[in-house]
């Protein structure tokens, strides 16, 4: 463990691991909707949307069904019975690897990218990516991480049997901390989760202090000021990008210079509670009201787990160990999926500074001690060539990272709508409507409305977490 904290401390400042309601004022301001399902742009608007990269994975092998032989499942509980950060493999584990490798069962390939996440010994990396190899009959660098587990996701490769006992084995063989996430009554799909590259936020509610934790410091109940007080300084300039959150007629911004440092608020606002993750791996901030829930159910107090699903962070609820879906808000272990507990979305506009405060004069704004004096742009530098966890296979309608708002009709279909084109599109002139949802500027981003003005929640993100998040998604405009 001693080695396993000294890494974290390390990379915990430059590694982020990235989890209805609505205000019920009209916007009185709304443009009116034309019929029609798209409208078209008129004038010299034209759509240019970056489409992505087709990959070629090659063809997946096949993978048998059925329990693993006696022989597979002794040799799979010895690879998982060791402190897989600390102690270097015996000849025997290694022996057994390559046991596994020749067993034709792509299966066990899962547990090997468990294994290679955490490990530093590279004699233990070398057998298990010449394992990987011989299981999936790709030429690849077998002992590459990302390359495996991008190969088992684009794949869809099955997960053996008795794959929960051995990642928990794994996993908690790291950090026991991890343990009662996995439980054999969640609906994780556990061969997307890894590692985020940091610890574990436990700190008490309205106990976050800073970065002692070797973790992303949730903030609880943030302090906040004024516009005037925000423009007497310089660290908000007009251009600065935050996220705004309006609640029964109450304004907020959240910088994104402070979400990309906490990655999670819990806070009231308008009278209303509410937790806020960010994950900078897919560009997402969400706001899940944590009131008005059964009785008998406290407050839930969001925080980050240091884990991801498919480079999406996970996040739980600190009191009791329940893990949520960050993008879909719904309680997936513990005592709050026994109580069924689906979280209640409101809608985030992203825009800057300057635009906010000027449609919102009231609104007031986290103060700058938050961002705990770092100001790094995670956009334009760690992930600026793209996502740097496993995704797979990404649907090549948009580019991975292109920024699209994503909005559940009534029907429960999803639909994605292309930030830049809609509001290209606007500032042009034109109207957007589509199924009663109409796109409308706000602040110098967009939100959406139906036809009497009302709010339709959604939230914007890069489109590979949308579309893998909600998959058949619709796109607008249609490419």
């Amino acid at each position: 463990m001693g080695k396993l904290l000294a890494l974290l401390a390390a990379i915990a400042v430059v590694l982020a691991a990235c989890s209805s309601g609505g205000d019920d004022a009209a916007i009185a301001d709304a443009p009116e909707p034309e019929e029609g399902p798209a409208n078209e742009p008129e004038g010299e608007f034209e759509f240019n949307l970056p489409t992505g990269a087709v990959i070629d994975f090659g063809t997946a092998p096949v993978s048998p069904e059925g329990d693993l032989s006696p022989e597979n499942q002794a040799a799979l509980e010895l690879i998982t019975s060791t402190d897989i950060d600390e102690l270097p493999f015996t000849n025997e584990q290694i022996e057994a690897i390559g046991f596994l490798g020749e067993s034709g069962d792509p299966r066990l390939a899962w547990v090997f990218s468990d294994i290679l996440r955490f490990t530093r010994d590279a004699g233990r990396a070398v057998a298990l990516g010449d394992a990987s190899n011989a299981l999936l009959g790709d030429e690849f660098n077998g002992s590459d991480w990302g390359a495996l587990t991008d190969r088992l996701l684009a794949w869809d490769i099955p997960a053996p049997p008795g794959y929960l006992d051995a990642k928990r084995a794994i996993y908690s063989s790291i950090l026991s901390e991890w343990e009662p996430f996995f439980e054999p009554n969640g609906i994780v799909d556990w061969r997307f989760v890894s590692w985020g590259g940091v610890r574990i936020d436990d700190q008490p509610y309205n106990d976050t202090p800073g970065t002692t934790c070797n973790c992303i410091p949730a903030v609880d109940n943030p302090e906040v000021m004024t516009v005037a007080q925000a423009n007497e300084g310089d660290w908000l300039t007009p251009d600065t990008v935050i996220f705004g959150v309006e609640i029964n007629g109450e304004a907020r911004a959240y910088p994104r210079q402070i979400m990309e440092v906490r990655e999670m608020v819990n806070d009231t606002l308008g009278g209303r509670d509410f937790g806020m993750p960010y994950c900078t791996l897919c560009g997402s901030a969400q706001v899940w009201f944590t009131d008005n829930l059964p009785e008998g159910i406290e407050r839930p107090i969001l925080r980050t787990s240091g884990l991801l699903t498919r480079s999406n962070k996970v996040m739980y609820e600190l009191n009791t160990n329940s893990v949520f879906d960050t993008f879909l808000g719904n309680a997936l272990t513990g005592p709050l999926l026994e109580a069924g507990i689906q979280l209640e979305q409101h809608t985030v506009v992203t825009s800057s500074w300057g635009a906010w405060s000027e449609e919102h004069p009231d609104t007031t704004v986290l103060v700058e001690e938050l961002a705990l004096g770092r100001d790094f742009d995670f956009r334009a530098n760690r992930d600026a060539d793209g996502p740097i966890f496993p995704i797979g296979d990404v649907d090549p309608r948009l580019d991975v990272q292109e920024d699209v708002l994503g909005i559940i009709r009534e029907d429960g279909t999803p639909i994605a709508f292309h930030v830049n084109s809609a509001i290209g599109a606007l500032q042009a002139g034109q109207t957007i409507s589509v199924d009663g949802i109409n796109i409308v500027l706000s602040g110098d981003g967009i939100r959406a409305i139906d036809d009497d003005g009302n709010d339709i929640v959604g939230h914007q993100s890069f489109w590979f977490a949308w579309s893998q998040f909600n998959e058949d998604t619709d796109l607008w405009p249609e490419v």
